[in-house]
């Protein structure tokens, strides 16, 4: 116990730098922790809202968001199989003056009551559930929604508004998703869904096999209708969104690990300040391997205290981000869902070792270095210049980077880019590997200024060049990821303004309804609005959701009006367009998603279920798309009619002529349309600046995480620099012996410190640049499954390399006051 209290002591005598590492692994653990808490709680929550709609069923049928024909629930009710069948219509149903749609669910209260007890309202009146004009709530739609029993419900559908009064609320044991329930037959008709069905849920006879009736079932139904297991549907919609929280947490452990690099460089000071003490104890009888373990304990406390801390701000900080940002974290995919967070063992787990494996990580190096030092050397003074000129070869960081280049050729793994995730790492050690032998021969490369300071400023840095580097390894992640952050975060805001001015030409755009799918436009008001005065072309759009693959998401099919010789000019392709030839099917356009999950290119033949037929199409070209995260087909619009006689539009493009204002379109429109009221108008730049806003609350968490990043890069600097200025008080001393003032050797360590940064930052330069060219075209590929074009945003970079500079400069030179306060006697009286 002897040797591990003298060992332990000094713990306390740089506390200040202890704290520092502390709070950057308790920073790291908090992020990561609180981004896995929420995402988990709000997955956790999404999947059992699902799941309560489908009760006990053991299967469900569903198919395309606007429902299929109702006639196949007969004939799947009679199954010898089948138990019970709870027929189903779901939609998404937009309340006037509210931006967040409400899913409304019409059930068989009959059938519903043997299946899904839960959703059955309980009124005063049980009649109430068969009402046309009534409707249940969920305690949480009534919670969000300000509305108790009696009140009405307003729910537009088309240009009119349908009032359904609230007969009372869901059992207790539907609270969690937010809904309301009504009768199907009622919901169909004040809906405009006559004879159309969502879903149809089923609960098997005991022995029934599942997986051989599913397959049974499967083939006797039309085209784009499939029977799934409910978690199968679970999964399949939070598929979509497993790469959003991934990414999320990776950013999270990006601290964690600039936390560790910070452990490292305070370890690495700390044992080179401390090489005789060490030393001394061998001397005595320490063995290496007693030597390394209770070094290891330094940063394991240092690691253990970080986590506990850490885990209390991250829980603390999660509840904070569901109160303000949402469960969705700005991204929009849990919308409606206000999960109740609570303690995750799993996670506590995961990252209180995460943040202590760091801090040993961390620790290690400088461990083994104490460790292996011969103890007659150690003892003598100048021994710590030389202790770490081994890692001075550029052998392993070469390796690293190339290591790193050939990961981000590889795909991805399970939909998830972690090649990509492998090769940023690979690239930022093997860079950081890399500093001590670029240091060293950088500052052999400089000439001596002409000035004492500057001069003896160089000199140093020349013969402890490998001590410089280690210093510098948090500087240059830091810059790396700051650098490779900040181009992608630039290069996905400038594609999208850029596909924003090319998906936006008109003069004014119209939509029936900003969320969910009971607003739409009928043929009526579509040409009130063609005729309206002033308004020399319109184009008319809708929006449907099919069912490709059971397996994946609905994809988003858009009809619009569109000549295919135009197509080019028109849409944003990525491809070559392709022309269908005489007598083959007609052209259709897919996004980038579509493309790489179904491995559909240009020229190939794919299948699309319309009107419940499956129809033909050839794909005449790619196309950027980033509204809708599910991916999406279109085709003209004239060849949708013709396919399903459904000639409702939910948008609508205006371009005016020549003099006339938005304005005047729009008293025009009040004027000459009835329920035009409901009718949102918007111009181009107005939906460039909402979608753009949009983005930069997406990226919010993002941007926090950098910059925590950052700031613990620069206080990694900060620490390194003051702990060499604690190591050098006898250099200090003998200077000031033989003249140097303390001006001067402030100057020379600002010196020091502008060199230093002014290296870390070039160094991290090149990092960040090959990061972010990983983010850009492998990781946001591979994970969201869109391209965007390599933007440089010049001036953030210069920016922020110039406060970087600055701030690496004033830091080394407040360091050096506490040096130069020491009583010269003092400083040198060790070396008498």
């Amino acid at each position: 116990m002897y040797p591990a209290s003298i060992l332990l002591a000094p713990l306390w005598q740089k506390k200040g730098r202890i704290l520092l590492s502390v709070i950057a692994i308790a920073l790291g653990v908090a992020l990561g922790y609180a981004v896995q808490l929420i995402n988990r709680t709000a997955a956790n929550e999404f999947g059992q809202a699902l799941y309560t709609l489908s009760g006990d069923a053991d299967l469900t049928v569903r198919g395309a968001r606007a429902g299929f024909d109702e006639a196949l629930y007969p004939p799947i009710a009679r199954l010898p199989e089948v138990a019970v069948a709870s027929p189903a219509l779901e939609v998404e149903a937009h309340l006037p003056g509210r931006d967040e749609p409400l899913r409304l669910l019409g059930l068989d209260a009959f059938r519903a009551g043997r299946l899904q007890p839960g959703l059955v309202g309980d009124g005063g009146d049980r009649l109430d559930t068969l009402r046309s004009d009534t409707v249940f709530l969920s305690r949480s739609a009534a919670q969000s929604l300000g509305l108790e029993p009696g009140a009405v419900l307003r729910v537009q559908v088309g240009l009119d508004d349908v009032e359904l009064r609230i007969a009372g609320l869901l059992s207790a044991d539907a609270t969690q998703p937010r809904l309301a329930v009504m009768d199907i037959a009622a919901a169909q008709w004040r809906l405009h869904r006559l004879g159309r069905l969502t879903r149809i849920d089923l609960r098997l006879r005991p022995g029934v096999d599942v997986t051989a009736f599913k397959e049974r079932l499967q083939r006797t139904l039309p085209p784009g209708v499939y029977v799934q297991r409910p978690r199968s549907t679970v999964e399949s919609n939070l598929r979509l969104t497993r790469a959003y929280r991934m990414n999320l947490n990776v950013l999270a452990l990006v601290a964690l690990f600039t936390g560790a690099l910070l452990v490292f460089s305070t370890q690495v000071l700390s044992v080179l300040r401390r090489r005789g003490e060490l030393a001394l104890l061998r001397v005595l009888g320490v063995t290496r391997a007693r030597m390394l373990g209770l070094l290891a304990m330094e940063s394991a406390l240092v690691g253990t205290i970080g986590a506990a801390l850490g885990l209390v701000a991250g829980h603390l900080l999660a509840v904070a981000t569901v109160a303000t940002v949402g469960a969705d974290l700005g991204a929009g995919f849990f919308s409606g869902v206000k999960p109740q967070l609570r303690l995750d063992a799993t996670a506590l787990v995961t990252f209180f070792a995460a943040g202590v494996l760091a801090a040993l990580a961390g620790g290690l190096l400088p461990a083994l270095e104490a460790a292996r030092a011969q103890p007659a050397p150690a003892l003598k003074a100048g021994d710590e210049q030389v202790s770490y000129i081994r890692i001075q070869s550029p052998r392993a960081g070469l390796l690293l980077m190339l290591a790193g280049g050939v990961s981000a050729q590889l795909p991805a793994l399970g939909g998830l880019p972690l090649f990509g995730y492998g090769a940023v790492a690979l690239l930022l050690v093997g860079a950081i590997v890399l500093v001590p032998w670029i240091s060293a021969r950088v500052f052999a490369a400089l000439p001596l200024p002409r000035g004492v300071p500057g001069a003896l400023a160089l000199a140093q840095l020349r013969a402890a060049s490998a001590q410089a580097g280690i210093g510098l390894a948090a500087v240059v992640a830091a810059v790396g990821l700051m650098i490779a952050m900040a181009i992608m975060v630039a290069s996905f805001r400038d594609s999208l303004d850029s596909w924003l001015h090319r998906m936006l030409p008109a003069d004014l755009y119209l939509r029936a309804g900003s969320a969910g799918d009971t607003g739409f436009l009928d043929q009526t008001a579509q040409e009130a609005i063609a005729q309206l005065p002033g308004v020399r072309r319109v184009e008319f759009l809708r929006a449907q959701q099919v069912l490709l693959d059971p397996s994946l998401p609905r994809v988003t099919l858009l009809a619009r009006d569109l000549d295919a010789a135009q197509a080019e000019a028109v849409l944003p392709l990525v491809t070559i367009p392709v022309r269908p030839g005489p007598g083959e099917p007609h052209s259709i356009w897919i996004t980038e998603m579509v493309a790489d999950l179904y491995r559909l290119r240009p020229g190939a033949r794919v299948e699309v279920p319309l009107a419940g037929h499956n129809t033909a199409f050839t794909v005449a070209g790619v196309w950027r798309d980033y509204a809708r995260q599910n991916g999406a087909l279109l085709i003209d619009r004239a060849v949708y009619v013709a396919l399903t006689h459904d000639r409702l539009a939910t948008d609508v493009a205006l371009w005016l002529a020549p003099g006339v204002t938005a304005e005047q379109v729009q008293a025009a429109l009040r004027d000459r349309l009835p329920g035009s009221e409901r009718i949102e108008v918007a111009l181009p730049d107005e939906i460039r600046q909402l979608s753009l806003s949009i983005f930069d609350r997406t990226f919010a968490v993002t941007y926090a995480l950098e910059g925590c990043a950052i700031l613990i890069g620069l206080v990694g600097l900060s620490t390194g620099v003051a702990g060499q200025v604690a190591a050098r008080r006898r250099e200090f001393g003998v200077l000031r012996h033989i003249g140097m003032t303390r001006r001067q050797i402030g100057v020379m360590l600002a010196c020091e410190g502008l060199l230093s940064s002014a290296l870390g930052l070039a160094v991290g330069l090149i990092p960040g640049w090959l990061i972010s060219l990983i983010l850009v075209h492998v990781i946001n590929r591979q994970s969201f499954h869109w391209s965007m074009e390599l933007h440089m945003p010049w001036g953030l970079l210069a920016l922020l390399a110039l406060a970087l500079l600055l701030l690496a400069t004033l830091t080394a030179a407040v360091s050096g006051r506490q040096a130069m306060g020491s009583e010269v006697v003092r400083a040198v009286k060790d070396d008498w």
